[in-house]
């Protein structure tokens, strides 16, 4: 059963960017809450704010106005340090832009989700579930963007966090990787863990407990009794 206190929770968050000379609105007012073991999906048409939502409360973009709660503290009320060791040891982060360390193995930048435990195994395990068991010791160069794609997923779930990020995670994928990634977000749903997804993918969002829908910054209210439904 879902605590009653949120893990994630957003007040008013709004940023702006430079644009054209002046500022261009990317959030409005978001009022958001995760709570946690929830699984959220956020829908919405490109450059409508969602990768810019998942960055503020990833604590790595510094909102204009509101503010982000993460489990009960003011993300940007903390330091800078203390911002990024809530990033490296409660958040998992599997962004398009994927980040691999281009002169490590996909094996071992996986590995380095949890250094701690030494856990080449484990990464190993994490990339044969996305179907990359072969791919394993492959350089990031040497492999197409799905497969990179899946290596930083594979990395995010190797840090088991409290929260996973995950921004469009089947974007660059096929059918049946699709549904792979979608299996193993659902698995680390299942085992308690709490997911933000953004994604344009509606089979991928239906797995979610909640679906809603962000629109030229604005989150959209859900109408009736259900959840909201992807566009």
């Amino acid at each position: 059963m879902l605590e009653s206190e949120p893990l994630l929770r957003t007040l008013g968050l709004g940023h702006e960017y430079p644009r054209g000379g002046g500022q261009g609105p990317a959030l409005v007012g978001v009022d958001l809450q995760l709570r946690r073991g929830e699984f959220l999906a956020l829908c919405g048409p490109s450059g409508s704010g969602k990768s810019t939502l998942l960055l503020a409360v990833g604590g790595m973009l510094t909102p204009t106005s509101g503010r982000v709660h993460f489990d009960g503290s003011d993300l940007y009320g903390l330091s800078e340090a203390q911002r990024r060791q809530i990033r490296r040891r409660r958040l998992g982060f599997a962004f398009q832009s994927m980040h691999l360390v281009p002169y490590l193995s996909a094996q071992a930048n996986v590995a380095l989700a949890d250094p701690a435990r030494g856990s080449e195994e484990r990464a190993r395990a994490r990339l044969s579930d996305l179907g990359l068991a072969a791919r394993s010791d492959h350089l990031p160069e040497q492999l197409s963007a799905g497969e990179r794609q899946r290596v930083a997923l594979a990395r995010a779930l190797a840090a088991e966090p409290d929260l996973l990020l995950a921004d469009e995670p089947t974007g660059n994928l096929d059918a049946l990787s699709a549904e792979r990634v979608g299996q193993q977000l659902s698995a680390f749903h299942r085992a308690g863990g709490t997911v933000l997804l953004v994604t344009h993918d509606a089979s991928l969002a239906e797995g979610a407990d909640t679906l809603r829908h962000l629109e030229s910054g604005r989150l959209l209210e859900i109408d009736g009794q259900g959840p909201s439904r992807p566009r």
